[in-house]
C-alpha cells in the first residue's frame, strides 16, 4: 500500500472513529500529505468535527475542505433569525464585546466584522455562532485591534512567546522560531503534528500585546 493510500485510510478510520461525524458521506483523499475532505454533513459542527479530525491524523502536512452543509428541513431558519439569535447569545456571553461587533446572514452563512482588543473575543464570538442552528458556515472577518498604549516592545512580546513554547511539554521549542513586528507574531520551524502546531499558534495569540499571529510552521511526520 502506498504512502498516500495508508494516510487516506488512517483518516477515513479517524473520521469513523469520531461520534460527532457521520463519515458516511464524507469523501477522501489524500496526496502528498495533502487530505482533500469532500462530501456532506448536517450541521456546521460536524464539518468542524470532520475536519478536526483529520488534522489529530500522524502524516497529514495540509488539507483542502470541501465539505458541504445541507441542512435537514426541519433544522432550517431564516436568515433574520439566525442573525438575531447571534445577536442575543453575543449578549448573553461576558466574553464577547457585542457592541463592537456587526453580524450578516446570508443564505445560511453568518459573517463577523468589527474589532476586538483580545484574540479570545474574537474566537468566542466565532464559538458561539458555531452553536446556533441554521449556521452552515461561518466566515469570521473581526480583527484584533490592541490600542498602541497597551502595546508592549516586540522583544518583550518575543520573549514571553518563547518562554511560553519552551513551558509546553508537548512542544520542541528549539525547532521553532518567532519574530514580531509591531502587534505580529510570525511562527517558523516544523513540529511532528497538526496537534503541535496549533498549540504553538495558541501560544502565540495569548501573549499581551498580539495582534495577528502568521502561522509558517511546517507539518513534518
Amino acid at each position: 500500500m502506498s504512502d498516500d493510500q495508508s494516510l487516506r485510510a488512517a483518516v477515513v478510520a479517524e473520521l469513523e472513529w469520531e461520534p460527532s461525524v457521520d463519515a458516511a458521506h464524507i469523501g477522501v483523499s489524500a496526496k502528498n500529505g495533502v487530505v482533500t475532505l469532500s462530501g456532506f454533513v448536517d450541521s456546521y459542527p460536524a464539518k468542524a468535527a470532520a475536519e478536526r479530525a483529520a488534522r489529530r491524523v500522524r502524516g497529514v502536512r495540509a488539507i483542502a475542505e470541501e465539505i458541504e452543509v445541507r441542512l435537514p428541513n426541519d433544522q432550517k431558519h431564516a436568515d433574520d433569525e439566525i442573525a438575531g439569535r447571534a445577536l442575543q447569545i453575543f449578549a448573553w456571553d461576558v466574553e464577547v464585546p457585542h457592541e463592537r461587533i456587526r453580524v450578516k446572514v446570508e443564505h445560511g452563512m453568518v459573517t463577523l466584522e468589527g474589532s476586538v482588543a483580545y484574540q479570545f473575543q474574537r474566537a468566542a464570538a466565532e464559538a458561539d455562532i458555531r452553536r446556533l442552528g441554521g449556521v452552515r458556515g461561518v466566515v469570521n472577518l473581526i480583527r484584533v485591534a490592541e490600542s498602541a498604549d497597551r502595546r508592549p516592545d516586540p522583544d518583550v512580546i518575543r520573549e514571553k512567546i518563547e518562554r511560553a513554547l519552551r513551558r509546553n511539554a508537548e512542544l520542541e521549542a528549539g525547532r521553532l522560531a518567532v519574530d514580531v513586528e509591531g502587534g505580529r507574531a510570525t511562527l517558523r520551524g516544523s513540529v511532528e503534528t497538526w496537534w503541535e502546531r496549533d498549540l504553538a499558534e495558541g501560544a502565540a495569540w495569548a501573549a499581551p500585546g498580539v495582534s495577528q499571529v502568521r502561522n509558517e510552521i511546517d507539518v513534518r511526520p
